[in-house]
């Protein structure tokens, strides 16, 4: 089973877990069925959000330097530059 197969079928399990109490065919507390079950989508989409703001945080805390790929960088652009004086093209 592929990745997309299984966030699919993760997907549509979830959607029919909640439309199942959305739609009161599994018997809950009025208190529940009124109150939490409509805010779960919200709640959810939240959550996602907030996750997703740790991993960027977490990726951006955790960052390496990696000065070989900066030489290697500024080896290339200077390499450009030649070729673009040889075209007769000033690049400052």
């Amino acid at each position: 089973m592929t990745r997309a197969q299984q966030t699919i079928s993760l997907a549509l399990l979830v959607t029919s877990v909640y439309l199942a109490l959305f739609l009161q065919l599994v018997p809950l507390s009025a208190k529940v069925q009124d109150d939490i079950i409509p805010m779960l989508p919200f709640w959810a989409l939240v959550s996602f959000g907030s996750y997703l703001l740790f991993k960027l945080g977490w990726g951006v805390v955790t960052f390496n330097d990696v000065p070989h790929a900066h030489k290697e960088l500024m080896a290339e652009i200077e390499i450009a530059r030649k070729d673009l004086k040889a075209k007769g093209i000033d690049v400052d």
